[in-house]
């Protein structure tokens, strides 16, 4: 994702506030979302990229790659519906 795609997605920032949503919370949520997409086969680009520094063809990890990106989705569950995970320590 671009830099100003990544901006343009945190300009809601100001309207999560008013909702009662901890920018904090609001950021790792919308920060690990974008990352499930860039790792998604068959168009996320950081799938290919790790193919490529790990000299592996990317239909050989195809089946490898569902374990991590079902943690990650389950991941994602967890922070956005635990605020209490990822401001606890502010």
């Amino acid at each position: 994702m671009t830099s100003a795609k990544t901006q343009q997605t945190m300009k809601p920032v100001t309207a999560a506030k008013k909702l009662g949503i901890h920018d904090i919370h609001y950021s790792m949520v919308v920060v690990t979302a974008m990352n499930i997409g860039l790792m998604m086969p068959p168009i996320g680009v950081g799938f290919y990229v790790a193919c490529r520094i790990g000299e592996a063809s990317p239909d050989d990890v195809m089946g490898a790659i569902w374990p991590y990106l079902l943690a990650l989705l389950v991941g994602l569950v967890v922070i956005a519906g635990v605020p209490w995970i990822s401001t606890v320590a502010l």
